[in-house]
Order: C-alpha cells, then structure tokens, then sequence
C-alpha cells in the first residue's frame, strides 16, 4: 500500500466527487480513479459508491478513512519533526477552536506564532467541542482549544487551561435585571432562552447544570455564533446561561450570578494526540501560550 493510495482515497472521501479531487491533488482523473482502483483491488473490498453525481463511502471505505487520516497526520508529523531538529519549523499547523474560547487569545496566539515560524502554514477550523474533539483523534486537527466533553483515551489528551463560573445575561429592562438577585436555576425554568448548538460547551455546560438541578428547560432560540447570541438578549427575545467572561463582550447587558450548579463551571482544555503523536507545530504553539508570550484573554 503506498501512501499516495491514502492520500488519494482521503481526498475523494473528503470532496465525495473525483473531478473535484483530482484538481485539488494536481492529478488526472484517470491517474486518480486507477489510483483508487489499485487501493481497492488490495484492500479486496469497494470503497466507494459511484453515482452520476458524488460518490460515498461503503461501510469498508469508512472504516478506512480513519486509520488512513490518521496515517498521513503521522507521516506529516514525522516530516515535520526532522525539519524542527534541522532549526527550521515548516509545514501545516491545523488548529481547531471554539468562539471566544475562555483564557486563549486565539488571535493574538496565531499571530506570535506566525513572527515566530513564518514557514509553517496555519489553519484554523471553528467548531463544537465534540467534533474537535474527534477531528484531534482522527488526525484531522493538530490540536485543538475547547470545552472538556469526555475523558483523555488512547488517541486523545487534555491539558487543563481556565475555569469560570456560568453566569445569566440578561436584557436590562428583563425582570431578572430588576430584582438583581443571586439566581438557582428553578428561578429561570419558565425563561425563553438564547443558547448555542448542543455541541458547543457553554450549552453543554448549561444543559448539566440544569439537569443536576432537574429542572427542565427549552432553548426555541438556538444560534452557532457568540454575537447572534448576544443580539437576540439585546432585543429582550429571551436569556441566556454563559460563561462569565461573556458579560465584558455586551456591557449593556444585565449580568446575574448564578449559584446552585453543582460545581459545574466551563473549563477550557487543550486538546492533543498522544504525546508521541504531537506535531512539532503543535509543540511549539503550546510553548507559546504555556510561556504567555500571546498575552492573555479569550479569542
């Protein structure tokens, strides 16, 4: 099997077209297709379902894609760690991270990594904390910056970055802004509420803490950016349960304490492969945020 194969395979899997891909590899579509041909005939098992339009995966294709990303994240790494033992740090670093990450300045992060290593490129993917989460295992993201959502495994670490507390925003003219009391979350269950994805950590800290409490809540006004969020709460079309650094991004906004949630507070992680699995790109970014040479913040 030569890695050219996985490559091949990875991009079609990725662009579920082969003329797409093609383009993007800089290859003809023969070469590509006789490419996948000779993967398949070895692996002794279709990979793909052909149609006029897109092509999918066969259940043998997903079980492949996986491992073969993972593959080339390694080989990648390996090119990359004999680059930085020659004194010169190049190739990709595919960062992840969700919005306005608690602690990291994901901003100014990139940019004192950039002065630092001009020659490595940089990606930055946003997404929920459970999707970088699996990206980072599968090879897909170098690293990535999120809220906790399960244990260290085998394929994927953590390294603990910031905590805060939730806290309710708030319309100022909401009664909640008026009575200005410390709030438990039987104070906000007949609330109409703002809140994010169920993938993105604040909403998957809100959700515990309010099944802790048992109190059930329903989110009609459900949004993927930090500012739709804070827009809806503006215009008094409900409430929302965030972190506590959010309330600086909206100083017109009422921001409430909230107690009674079980100790349950956002923390932000760092995610990464093993060890031996880390990138130097990755290495070098961590130095650069554990040094504090990127300032301090959230991105």
């Amino acid at each position: 099997m030569e890695l050219r194969h996985l490559q091949h395979f990875v991009a079609v899997a990725e662009d579920q077209h082969f003329t797409r891909a093609a383009e993007r590899l800089l290859v003809s579509q023969s070469g590509l297709s006789a490419s996948i041909r000779a993967l398949e005939r070895e692996l002794r098992a279709p990979l793909f379902v052909r149609t006029t339009r897109r092509v999918t995966l066969t259940e043998a294709g997903r079980a492949l894609l996986g491992e073969a990303q993972r593959i080339l994240a390694q080989v990648r790494s390996a090119h990359e760690a004999v680059a930085a033992v020659q004194g010169v740090l190049r190739g990709t670093l595919s960062l992840g991270a969700e919005q306005c990450i608690a602690g990291v300045p994901v901003a100014g992060l990139l940019a004192a990594f950039r002065r630092r290593h001009p020659d490595v490129e940089i990606r930055l993917r946003q997404a929920g904390s459970g999707e970088l989460a699996e990206e980072v295992a599968a090879g897909r993201l170098d690293l990535a910056f999120a809220y906790r959502t399960q244990a260290d495994t085998d394929q994927l670490r953590s390294v603990a970055l910031a905590g805060e507390p939730m806290t309710v925003l708030c319309h100022p003219g909401h009664r909640l802004a008026a009575d200005g009391a410390v709030l438990t979350p039987h104070d906000l269950a007949d609330e109409v509420f703002v809140d994010f994805h169920p993938d993105w950590g604040p909403r998957r800290v809100t959700d515990a803490v309010f099944a802790a409490a048992g109190v059930r809540r329903t989110v009609p006004l459900e949004v993927n950016d930090v500012h739709g969020l804070l827009d809806l709460i503006d215009e008094d079309l409900g409430i929302a349960v965030v972190p506590r650094h959010f309330r600086h991004k909206r100083a017109a906004l009422t921001s409430l304490p909230l107690k009674d949630a079980g100790g349950t507070e956002y923390e932000t992680i760092a995610l990464l492969p093993p060890a031996q699995a880390t990138s130097p790109a990755a290495r070098a970014l961590m130095e650069l945020l554990e040094t504090g040479s990127a300032g301090r913040g959230s991105g």
